[in-house]
């Protein structure tokens, strides 16, 4: 048998640069696409057709903190929600009809995303001064940047210009929501197919120092870790009693009973979040999960120790999620009611 000719090197710098423009073309260009969104919102898109938007946020989300010491988490877990499924075009926000089963009634939203009426409110105000020009997308991004900052966090360069989305699927939230009790290599991966990455899913938990989680969420952990029928060994011992009293193990109304996710300042945003992390009072496995990772758990540490780091990168994640799937130009439309798409839309 002849010996195998080896490949020559020339005929490797030949074919190489191909097959990595060849792997150029076909692989997402996320920094392009975000860049792009970028480019088509700015932070003034509003100014001059609404200028009242500023103040009509700023009151209402703030009449609305007062009321509910909640509601802060729930804007914020609405934009997340919203935007982590088929991009920020506020498609959490429509109800479901005879021809469309939506996002709100999906697992992981129904009966549990929450805020719905403070975006009602302010868009019924806008829509008296500036009719048919905001976004409900823009909207719920101002609405949940602003309740951040009302109860102590960052607040976060937010570009304008989205318009509305024109459906909903119920489909797309179960194969992209990310979840409390899925692996940290999966919720991952449901980041990094949105152009997003492992920091963004690190400091975007961080907005776990606020709201509370259900029982149905974690209940696993107390009673029958993995199989095991016995609670997760890494789960702190005081923390574990207490949940096991307020989440028994029968299935029944208790599992919509509501746990803080951050024991020690659950109203106020912070970096408590990850100082809890560090001493095994995490509640959702999600959040448990960084610790096992060695460069998760790394910024975690970073995060426990600096609190203006957490909110520099926490603003810039935002701004990232931001800008997922933005529909922008003559895309979409501006909705009149949040909850329906016009009928008569002529955008």
């Amino acid at each position: 048998m002849a010996p195998k000719t080896p490949i020559s090197l020339s005929f490797l710098f030949l074919i190489l640069p191909i097959f990595f423009f060849i792997q150029a073309l076909s692989a997402p260009n996320y920094n392009y696409n975000y860049q792009k969104a970028y480019n088509e919102l700015s932070y003034d898109f509003y100014d001059k057709s609404c200028p009242r938007l500023p103040s009509i946020i700023r009151y209402r989300v703030w009449a609305a903190v007062q009321n509910d010491s909640r509601i802060a988490a729930s804007l914020l877990r609405l934009q997340f929600h919203d935007c982590i499924v088929d991009g920020c075009e506020a498609s959490v926000l429509l109800d479901d009809t005879k021809d469309m089963k939506g996002e709100k009634n999906a697992p992981g939203n129904v009966k549990s995303l929450r805020g719905f009426e403070v975006i009602d409110v302010i868009k019924a105000d806008v829509e008296t001064y500036c009719p048919e020009t905001v976004s409900c997308v823009d909207i719920l991004g101002l609405a949940a940047r602003e309740a951040v900052y009302l109860v102590g966090g960052p607040s976060w360069n937010l570009p304008l210009g989205r318009r509305d989305g024109l459906t909903a699927s119920k489909k797309s939230v179960l194969e992209q929501l990310p979840s409390p009790k899925a692996s940290l290599e999966n919720n991952t991966a449901k980041f990094t197919s949105k152009g997003l990455d492992l920091k963004d899913l690190v400091v975007l938990s961080g907005a776990h120092t606020i709201g509370f989680a259900r029982c149905v969420t974690f209940k696993v952990r107390l009673f029958n870790y993995k199989g095991s029928g016995q609670p997760d060994p890494d789960i702190n011992a005081a923390m574990l009693s207490d949940l096991q009293s307020m989440c028994p193990n029968r299935n029944d109304g208790t599992n919509a009973n509501l746990a803080p996710l951050d024991v020690v300042t659950v109203d106020r945003f912070d970096n408590e979040y990850y100082t809890n992390l560090i001493s095994g009072v995490g509640l959702l496995e999600s959040d448990h999960s960084l610790m096992a990772d060695s460069y998760a758990a790394h910024m975690v540490r970073q995060y426990s120790y600096d609190t203006n780091l957490f909110y520099d990168d926490f603003a810039e994640s935002m701004l990232r999620m931001s800008l997922v799937g933005v529909l922008s130009g003559r895309d979409g439309q501006i909705r009149k009611n949040c909850h329906v798409v016009n009928v008569d839309d002529g955008y």
